[in-house]
């Protein structure tokens, strides 16, 4: 009798950003299309697949950790093969490659599709022969035939409708590692949206190193307004979402395309890493407090209802206890209902690493903890004016860590790094919208309790 043997087992760990979420799901794709067996147990894998990040030391660090780590599976347990793929590698393969030599194999960025050839020899030479250096500015660009498996709740997924950016931002290394603007087809992200939808996505949260910037390549000068409207048409994608928006591109056509959508979320992810005029100059961002606060009002104007997500970087060089204030007064006078504070990385490769690092590390953090201390009371204060509602809350399932309470969301909260609503009472079904009563508020949860039929009925 033939013994058939078992498909080889790849467990998968992906770091950082949904953006290089994105270049996971393809690779798992790629390689469930091969043939092989996914594993979500690194103790239970032939292979194992680091997709790191790069980005910043602290996220370099985690991505080394984790390399490391894992290397230890292949003295210990079955694993035969560590493959090192993203942005790390991207960045620093040479180094990798000399000091890591327990890695097997590397996938760049431009690489994704050979994730299989990967996992079976080294795909750019041997340790003794470095061969190429693969780091530098990617130049791929996926589209909708790119094999994909969802590594997200099976009702919302993630469209990266662009790769790379143009922006010189003092601090980023990102365009050397992801290289310069290019947006998909708008018929390549329709199509994909179509096959999402059939896979059970409800929810597409559009994602790029800055959405706003979409279709400016483009022959057909596509924009993302265009694009909103064409996702729209998707039959069962209920919202739509938009993620990483570049102040200075708010413009009165997507706010109006918004306002007239019934589909995409009243929300706006938009980064604008700090208020002083200064700073943000030397940051070679451009703006100031009285900028970002018209654009702040034109946006409120035409979306009353509106959520506004942000992130600041604290402790960037030349940032005086003044600059650092500017920045908690206009935090405190726009009042976002999301915000995200971040310690600047002096980060070799940027222009601002020419710069003095004169904000001791301790300093940074402190003021972090006070910009997030408070951005929790405004939060709180916020979500106190929900208590008593019954609001529409879209359900992700069971709480990660205990799975005994469902959690959900608002259209005004996107997954994993907003607020959620913690449901109590009531059963519902992953990915469906659910009348939730919101009784308890607290800075960054909701509580509440699904609204039986009987009391809908009687209201």
């Amino acid at each position: 009798m033939t013994r058939v043997a078992a498909p080889v087992r790849v467990g998968f760990l992906s770091l950082g950003c949904p953006k290089n979420l994105v270049d996971t799901e393809i690779m798992l794709g790629h390689l469930r299309r091969g043939g092989y067996a996914l594993s979500q147990d690194p103790a239970d894998s032939d292979v194992i697949v680091v997709n790191t990040c790069g980005f910043i030391e602290s996220a370099r660090q985690e991505s080394i950790d984790t390399i490391l780590e894992m290397a230890e599976h292949k003295k210990t347990g079955r694993c035969r093969r560590l493959v090192v793929a993203g942005c790390l590698v991207q960045r620093y393969h040479f180094q990798l490659r000399q000091e890591i030599p327990e890695i097997d194999s590397f996938v760049s960025l431009d690489d994704l599709e050979r994730i299989v050839e990967a996992v079976k020899t080294d795909l750019h030479s041997s340790a003794a022969d470095p061969g190429t250096d693969i780091s530098g500015a990617a130049r791929a660009l996926y589209d909708h035939r790119q094999a994909r498996v969802l590594a997200t709740r099976a009702h919302l997924a993630y469209l990266k409708i662009s790769e790379g950016c143009d922006h010189p931002c003092a601090f980023c290394a990102i365009p050397s590692m992801r290289g310069a603007m290019r947006s998909r087809s708008i018929e390549s992200l329709h199509l994909e949206s179509v096959d999402l939808a059939a896979r059970g996505v409800k929810e597409l949260i559009l994602i790029a190193q800055d959405t706003t910037d979409y279709g400016r390549d483009l022959a057909d000068r596509t924009d993302l307004t265009g694009l909103l409207r064409e996702l729209e048409t998707v039959a069962g994608i209920e919202w739509i979402r938009l993620h990483y928006a570049y102040p200075n591109r708010i413009t009165p056509a997507l706010l109006e395309a918004i306002a007239q959508s019934a589909k995409v979320c009243r929300y706006l992810d938009i980064p604008l890493q700090h208020a002083d005029a200064a700073i943000l100059k030397a940051m070679k961002r451009g703006g100031s407090r009285r900028i970002f606060r018209k654009m702040i009002e034109q946006v409120r104007q035409v979306l009353p209802d509106c959520t506004l997500r942000t992130t600041f970087i604290v402790g960037f060089p030349g940032e005086s206890e003044a600059s650092f204030q500017e920045l908690c007064d206009f935090a405190e006078e726009t009042r976002f209902d999301h915000l995200g504070a971040f310690t600047y990385s002096h980060e070799e490769g940027t222009s601002a690493y020419g710069l003095r690092d004169d904000v001791p590390p301790a300093l940074k953090e402190t003021r972090r903890a006070r910009l997030m201390e408070l951005q929790s009371g405004i939060a709180l204060e916020k979500h106190r004016t929900l208590v008593g509602r019954t609001l529409p809350v879209r359900v992700d399932g069971l709480e990660s860590d205990t799975r005994m309470l469902l959690t959900g969301r608002l259209a005004s909260q996107a997954p994993d790094v907003d607020s959620r609503v913690l449901i109590v009472d009531g059963e519902a079904a992953a990915g469906q919208l659910a009348p939730v009563r919101i009784e308890q508020a607290h800075a960054y949860d909701l509580v509440g309790r699904i609204v039986p039929r009987s009391e809908r009925a009687a209201s």
